[in-house]
Formats: C-alpha cells, sequence, structure tokens
C-alpha cells in the first residue's frame, strides 16, 4: 500500500520542518528529539485497546464513550494526542456496520490512543482509495466483510479524530479486561481488521 518514494517525500518533508525551526531558533535538534520522544513515550495502541477492553466490560462507560470520547477517555488518564486540544469520536462496529478512518489531507490521528501511524496509513494510495473504494481497500488487509456490511469511512481533521470501537469477538465473556485489550490491534482501532 505505501511505496518508498511516498516514505521518503514525508522524510524530507519531516526533515525540512525540522531544520526550519531549527535555523529560526524556535528549537534546538536535540530538543526537538527530546519533545518528540517524551510525546511518543506515552503513545501506545496498548491505550487504545485499554479503552476498547472497558468499552467492552463496562456498559455506562461505553455510552460514554460513544458519546464523548474525549471525556471518556480522559476518565482513564488519555487523551488523543497532538499539540492542540483535539476532539475524539469514537464510531463503533456492529454487526451490520463497518467504521473505517483516514485522513485525506495529511494523517491526522490518535497518536496517543493509536501509537506511531503505520506507514501505509500516511500513503497517498491508501488516503484516496478508501474513500473511493473502501471495501476493495479492506479486503486488501484481509478482511472480507459480508456483502450486506455498510462501510462508514470517517476523516479525520486536526480538530477531531477518530477511533474504531471494534466488535467484541465472541465466547469472550469469562476473559479479563487486561486479556481482552491483549486482543485488540492496532488496525482493529483504525478499522482495517477485525478481532
Amino acid at each position: 500500500m505505501t511505496g518508498t518514494h511516498g516514505d521518503a517525500l514525508i522524510s524530507r518533508r519531516v526533515r525540512r520542518l525540522e531544520t526550519l525551526l531549527e535555523e529560526r531558533g524556535i528549537v534546538a535538534g536535540a530538543g526537538l528529539d527530546e519533545a518528540l520522544d517524551a510525546f511518543l513515550s506515552s503513545a501506545s495502541p496498548a491505550n487504545g485497546a485499554k479503552v476498547t477492553a472497558r468499552a467492552w466490560t463496562d456498559p455506562a462507560f461505553r455510552a460514554r464513550l460513544l458519546a464523548d470520547g474525549t471525556a471518556a477517555v480522559a476518565e482513564l488518564g488519555l487523551t488523543a494526542g497532538g499539540v492542540q486540544p483535539q476532539r475524539l469520536r469514537v464510531v463503533e462496529n456492529t454487526e451490520h456496520t463497518h467504521n473505517v478512518i483516514v485522513c485525506t489531507l495529511c494523517s491526522c490521528y490518535p497518536i496517543r490512543l493509536l501509537g506511531p501511524s503505520p506507514s501505509w496509513y500516511k500513503s497517498e494510495a491508501y488516503r484516496s482509495r478508501v474513500v473511493r473504494e473502501p471495501r476493495a481497500v479492506l479486503e486488501e488487509f484481509g478482511l472480507h466483510l459480508p456483502p450486506g456490511t455498510e462501510i462508514t469511512v470517517w476523516d479525520s481533521t486536526s480538530e477531531t479524530r477518530y477511533m474504531v470501537l471494534p466488535r467484541r469477538p465472541e465466547n469472550t465473556e469469562s476473559l479479563t479486561e487486561a486479556e481482552l485489550a491483549a486482543l485488540v490491534s492496532r488496525n482493529a482501532l483504525i478499522g482495517t481488521a477485525a478481532i
């Protein structure tokens, strides 16, 4: 889904931004590295998995999560991430609906909940194709949905980030919250995989 050319283009843009910040005296190179390391140290798909497991085991939390994702994840000491405050909207997969997230303009993404975005998420191919032909793209990821399943694509912005609440797997009633969280993948939180 992604190519070396796309990754190289992103790398050049990032390096150019770093250079401009350093040249203008906004931040030193080492300071930028420290800030990025500190920011990313708490960014992990384990956070989104924790949120998902809580929603699966606590119906009241699930309702709050779907109504106001920002406030609900804050109950667990989490945020969607980013430099500026962002609204988190959580969309739920059901038996008849499947959700997938994208950012068609760049790669806006709830980094604190899902960890650093995968390279394919930033690729132009994913960003353009998932909107036009979501079923075909999901099949390329190995996710084959029944023909009657409605697929909704949610386009993130700098103000609003999305996270998918995957369907809870059957026969998991005896699992603890930690065991349930261990089943959740980053791709399921994006919507390109099922659990």
